[in-house]
């Protein structure tokens, strides 16, 4: 562990003064944190971006039921998260002692594992005994699948160590963990089967593995197309390289063109991408299944159509035949097109902002190597349809194991800390549901540019049929809060974009500021809902011999 979010707390004390002393040492790198819920979320962004547990220590109470939001994600996006939890010994539960609680089962249905120290105090255990517990912790943290774990930890009086007594402490010889993150004792079932040499296409979802496991998953894919010349419709979230063949350029849009030959296979990996009509589509198809997930032995078929294998695509790839093919398969789906530049047509770089051009221009304004958060509401989905290729080969992050808005600022404030400039695409709901995230820009400066879609509500809301004459009140739920203000009484600097046109200058801008900035992008959700229903049909009626 090399990262540890701490939160303040009179029962935690004592992980608090620890923490101090490591982080002098070098040992550590401590991020302070008042808020329990979005210091949650800034470790979970941290580590998605590392591919290792980042702890969250927190005092007893409240404090602890406000880590589940982020536990729930963890769990979900199968990431690792260490919960330190610090309680009061068993002598003073259930007696009507101050700030005592059932703390022990907040986080119990989805935490990989939950550990206890000793009921008396951890003082009371030996070395021996605190080092496998936190051994077993750091395991369970890395297991297949790879999750949050909760260490709920009594301290006993006195809570406070002497400036003597921590002193004392300073040039202690700590003993080093080398806990081997553990897969299951358990061999998996075989990786199954797919004849390279048949029709198919392979459907990649959001990537779910771990960071360090990216390039052979990468690299791995890439080797499959290269054999079987299979078709990839890739969701933005699915981490893809750039060079990957058989991509197909907004694929969303050109569903009914993409008729299989009777019989063709399909490769999913990972979850299904945020599309309903890829759904409805891969329901159609009559060929076998296949899905891969990254060490998740969960069901992850909402479909009920595929057998599933969750040995990673890397180890699958390695099982199956790598001769290489004689001939391509020689029926393939019916003819698409380059659907980005009739996008470029239909969406020029002018005039009032609206939602699907930015979705389509921002990949292609972006430098090609900045990461970009997106949004798990309306942001991810309309890169997904509107982005083309440059929207799938950008290396994109969106937590969508839950699907939920929780944390949307912090999260992209960790994954800023450990990966260095990044881009996060939010609505202003996601973003004023987690404006406390803006008080980590206090520590590190991380150089996080967040691009406000304001649309006056939940504008996602707007794209669903939903008849009400209270819709703004009981769906959309705009607020009377100014963003730049909010932003700039938390120290941030932002400006507003009147119009697609200033766009470049405004993310020059932004981007320059190599520390958290906000750029204000107001659009209308009503005209953005008829925008998208009118490029649907366009696309549908679009001649691909043009």
């Amino acid at each position: 562990m090399t990262r540890l979010v701490l939160c303040p707390g009179s029962r935690s004390g004592p992980l608090a003064a620890a923490a101090g002393l490591l982080a002098a040492r070098g040992d550590l790198e401590l991020t302070t944190a008042i808020d329990e819920r979005s210091a949650a979320f800034l470790a979970l962004g941290m580590a998605t971006a590392c591919g290792r547990a980042v702890a969250v220590a927190t005092t007893s109470g409240t404090a602890v039921a406000n880590l589940l939001p982020a536990a729930v994600e963890a769990d979900r996006s199968t990431q690792p998260l260490l919960l330190l939890t610090a309680d009061r010994p068993a002598r003073l539960k259930d007696c009507g002692a101050n700030q005592t609680v059932n703390q022990e089962q907040f986080l119990l249905p989805v935490c990989r594992w939950v550990g206890s120290g000793a009921p008396k105090g951890l003082a009371s255990q030996s070395p021996d005994a605190l080092l496998d517990l936190a051994g077993e912790a750091w395991c369970r943290c890395h297991g297949r699948p790879s999750g949050p774990v909760q260490l709920n930890l009594p301290f006993e009086e006195p809570l406070h160590a002497s400036p003597d007594d921590q002193a004392s402490l300073q040039g202690t010889s700590w003993q080093r963990l080398n806990a081997k993150a553990a897969s299951g004792s358990l061999p998996g079932p075989a990786a199954p089967l797919l004849d390279p040499n048949r029709a198919g296409v392979v459907v990649a979802g959001p990537w779910r593995g771990m960071a360090p496991a990216l390039p052979a998953y990468q690299q791995a894919l890439r080797q499959w197309l290269n054999r079987t010349g299979w078709l990839l419709l890739a969701d933005p979230l699915a981490a893809i390289p750039a060079e990957c063949s058989g991509q197909v350029d907004g694929w969303e849009l050109q569903l009914d063109r993409l008729e299989l030959t009777p019989g063709s296979a399909v490769l999913r990996l990972g979850p299904l991408p945020a599309s309903r009509r890829l759904e409805a589509w891969l329901q159609q198809q009559a060929g076998p299944q296949l899905l891969i997930s990254e060490g998740d032995p969960r069901d992850l078929d909402p479909l009920g159509m595929a057998d599933q294998w969750s040995g990673g695509l890397a180890a699958w790839w390695a099982a199956q035949d790598q001769e290489p093919a004689g001939a391509l398969p020689l029926d393939r789906p019916a003819v698409t097109f380059e659907m980005s530049a009739l996008l470029r047509q239909w969406l020029p770089l002018q005039g009032a902002i609206n939602e699907p051009a930015l979705a389509h221009w921002l990949p292609l304004l972006l430098p090609p190597e900045l990461p970009v958060m997106l949004a798990a509401s309306s942001p991810v989905r309309d890169w997904l349809v509107w982005g083309g290729l440059k929207a799938q080969q950008r290396r994109c992050y969106s937590f969508r194991g839950a699907s939920g808005i929780d944390g949307t600022l912090s999260l992209a404030m960790g994954l800023a800390l450990e990966l260095g400039p990044l881009v996060l695409v939010t609505g202003d709901l996601a973003l004023l549901h987690d404006s406390n995230g803006w008080l980590h820009a206090a520590q590190g400066n991380p150089p996080l540019l967040v691009l406000l879609i304001d649309n006056q509500g939940g504008g996602i809301f707007q794209q669903l049929s939903i008849q009400s004459a209270q819709f703004d009140r009981l769906f959309a739920m705009p607020q009377r809060v100014n963003p730049l203000a909010l932003a700039e009484a938390y120290g941030i600097e932002g400006r507003q974009v009147a119009c697609l046109e200033d766009l470049p200058d405004a993310l020059d801008w932004g981007l320059a500021q190599g520390r958290p900035a906000l750029l204000r992008l107001a659009t209308d959700r009503q005209a953005d809902a008829r925008l998208r229903t009118q490029l649907r049909i366009a696309a549908q009626n679009a001649d691909p011999m043009l």
